[in-house]
């Protein structure tokens, strides 16, 4: 038998209100996740909801991550235990949960994540998160080694955050700008002072919950304001932007 799980240290550092910045990575191809993997950002989070991830392409990024210092999160497609339960035997710790809407589907993205009693984990006495069931004292720790970060996405979320925040096992609190500015009916605009309100007006909500509070930023001026406001770990681009950008940089520098 191996030993015992590792504590789950992006947890650790949520709780402790760190400042962590991360990356998305969407391209679905291990090379350019483990280039990534080697920029040292904390965290790089492996989306499924809006990339064409599927579950055989997110065990070859693990590998690829392995040596890595930055920690993994991977956000599924959407709020189901079936898909969570797949994602936790895979090998993930750290869960961004999206579209969460009241406090009852964050108690349900929780639930997803323990084993019974606490929870509805369906158990498999063998797979990749549990080295094939050589691990140690999985049983006993791993429901305490999970993160469910929870994304507000709308009004409605936005309505409900002070609960969905007090929900226990919810370890952050991330906005989707997109989304939410999209509810909100600025479609494409989430710097609309509108929407700018209530993002501040989520942070403070998660701050008097003492819950981690995040967001995704690409511009450089967008997180640095975000993190006066009080976000604690915010993602400040994706692999396929950068790979974006670059590509066209380069073609435009010779024309």
């Amino acid at each position: 038998m191996t030993e015992a799980t590792i504590p789950n240290q992006l947890r650790q550092k949520l709780h402790a209100k760190e400042r962590l910045i991360g990356c998305w990575s969407a391209l679905s191809n291990p090379i350019s996740t483990e280039i990534l993997g080697m920029a040292g950002f904390d965290w790089i989070l492996l989306d499924v909801e809006h990339s064409t991830n599927e579950f055989s392409d997110l065990i070859p990024q693990l590998m690829a991550l392995k040596t890595s210092p930055s920690e993994v999160i991977v956000r599924p497609q959407i709020n189901r235990p079936e898909v969570i339960k797949k994602l936790l035997d895979i090998g993930f710790y750290n869960f961004l949960i999206p579209y969460v809407q009241n406090e009852e589907q964050a108690k349900l993205a929780v639930a997803a994540t323990r084993y019974p009693p606490k929870g509805i984990r369906g158990v498999s006495v063998a797979h990749r998160s549990n080295k094939f069931g050589t691990l140690e004292g999985y049983f006993d720790q791993i429901d305490e080694q999970i993160s469910v970060i929870v994304q507000i996405e709308s009004q409605e979320a936005v309505n409900n955050v002070e609960k969905i925040a007090a929900v226990d096992g919810v370890d952050g609190i991330f906005i989707g700008p997109a989304d939410l500015s999209a509810s909100l009916g600025h479609l494409g605009n989430p710097n609309h002072p509108d929407v700018q309100k209530i993002i501040q007006q989520v942070f403070s909500v998660a701050k008097a919950a003492n819950k981690a509070s995040g967001i995704l930023a690409p511009k450089y001026e967008d997180a640095q304001r975000y993190l006066e406001w009080g976000a604690t770990f915010v993602g400040v681009g994706s692999d396929l932007g950068l790979f974006k950008g670059a590509c066209f940089a380069l073609a435009q520098r010779y024309k």
